[in-house]
């Protein structure tokens, strides 16, 4: 397969480009400082001279904060630059998989989200996101995911082991989601690419847990005492956040587990692993 992949300088494009090269996929890696997702000619140009089978988009502006103050920018790269892949896609005849988010819905749910679920964000890079969402043509494919952490770039683990030495931590107990892995969800993504399974999946590795419970057992992975944290609530946070965050983040991965495809391992079994690699 010959893939073109946007985002690749992120930690869910790093690993996406190395599932695919480990693959023996022809690859054509775009970085956000190679490939701006908001100049079509650009965005064109990349596309028709590489002429991909796939395009996996994983790029977005995703500083969920930042996006309130600047909304122009998130809806030039998180939507229009879907459209820009989706245009230059369609002149070679490559399919498109793109990567979507948790924050297209409003948390209010009581149950997991499913696919078919109305979205509802709550924020501009919510909006954004669905935006983009809205310019991939049907037959192509749409992956929500939440709560990514992987070995490359900026996360909540990276952020808890670097506080890990701090007498106490405080961490919000009132959002739940499921932490999900890079180098599990880039193999995901790479077989839903492969085989141009149509319409909209939820991947998130299993198991859910509120902010605070996945501190605690980040803390446990690395040897830490998890009782040095402490739960506060969203309204506590000081300074509070700008955008909005859903309460529930957590994916239902039925279109997966209905397709009876495989679903991502639990979290904690990621979680020790990636503590592992981290702290090694």
């Amino acid at each position: 397969m010959k893939v073109l992949i946007t985002g690749a300088g992120g930690q869910l494009g790093h690993d996406v480009v190395a599932v695919c090269a480990a693959a023996g996929d022809d690859v054509a890696a775009a970085d956000h400082a190679t490939l701006d997702l908001g100049d079509r000619d650009a965005v064109l140009g990349a596309i028709t001279s590489t002429r991909p089978d796939v395009v996996v988009n994983a790029g977005a502006w995703t500083a969920v904060d930042a996006c309130e103050s600047e909304p122009d920018r998130a809806w030039r790269v998180n939507a229009l630059g879907v459209r820009h892949v989706m245009d230059g896609a369609r002149r070679v005849g490559a399919h498109v998989l793109h990567v979507s988010t948790d924050y297209v819905f409003d948390g209010t749910k009581l149950d997991p989200y499913v696919e078919w679920d109305a979205p509802n964000p709550q924020s501009v890079y919510g909006s954004s996101k669905l935006g983009g969402e809205t310019e991939v043509d049907p037959g192509h494919t749409i992956v929500r995911t939440a709560w990514v952490c992987g070995e490359h770039g900026g996360n909540m683990l990276k952020t808890v082991l670097r506080l890990a030495d701090r007498p106490q931590l405080a961490f919000v107990d009132d959002q739940r989601g499921s932490p999900t892995f890079t180098a599990d969800l880039a193999v995901a993504i790479r077989r839903l690419a492969v085989e141009r399974r149509p319409g909209t999946f939820h991947v998130t590795n299993q198991g859910q847990v509120s902010w605070y419970e996945f501190v605690r057992d980040i803390l446990e992975a690395a040897g830490h005492d998890p009782g040095k944290v402490r739960p506060i609530k969203t309204d506590e946070l000081d300074p509070p956040r700008p955008a909005p965050r859903p309460a529930n983040s957590v994916l239902d991965n039925a279109a997966l587990r209905l397709s009876d495809l495989p679903l991502l391992p639990h979290y904690r079994a990621s979680l020790a692993t990636l503590v592992g690699r981290l702290t090694a």
